[in-house]
């Protein structure tokens, strides 16, 4: 089975990125998985199955600045990766502020 996780980090406060919605999809749109980051900001296991190819994680930004009072310019952030190794462990983190994000492919 192909593990996928994320992690949240709001990059304004030093802090996790508590509920933040991340929906996973594959090269249809087709949904496959959806969950809210933690209290650590993190979602440990996205898939439940093995998993190869293209897919993306959508963070709902909008909702984590709305419950934040904050005004951020990204209301979604949109991440494909490529799945080459479907018993592989893939870890996506994601340093979030109002108007600026980073990732990078993480273990």
């Amino acid at each position: 089975m192909t593990h996928l996780s994320t992690h949240v980090l709001d990059a304004v406060t030093g802090q996790p990125a508590v509920g933040v919605p991340v929906a996973l999809t594959d090269t249809t749109g087709t949904l496959l998985t959806q969950a809210v980051t933690d209290k650590d900001g993190r979602i440990g296991s996205l898939a439940s199955q093995e998993l190869s190819g293209v897919h993306r994680l959508t963070f709902d930004t909008a909702a984590y600045f709305v419950a934040q009072g904050i005004v951020g310019f990204y209301p979604e952030i949109v991440i494909a990766f490529d799945i080459t190794d479907p018993a592989g462990k893939y870890h996506v983190p994601v340093l979030l502020s109002p108007y600026a994000y980073s990732t990078y492919k993480g273990s």
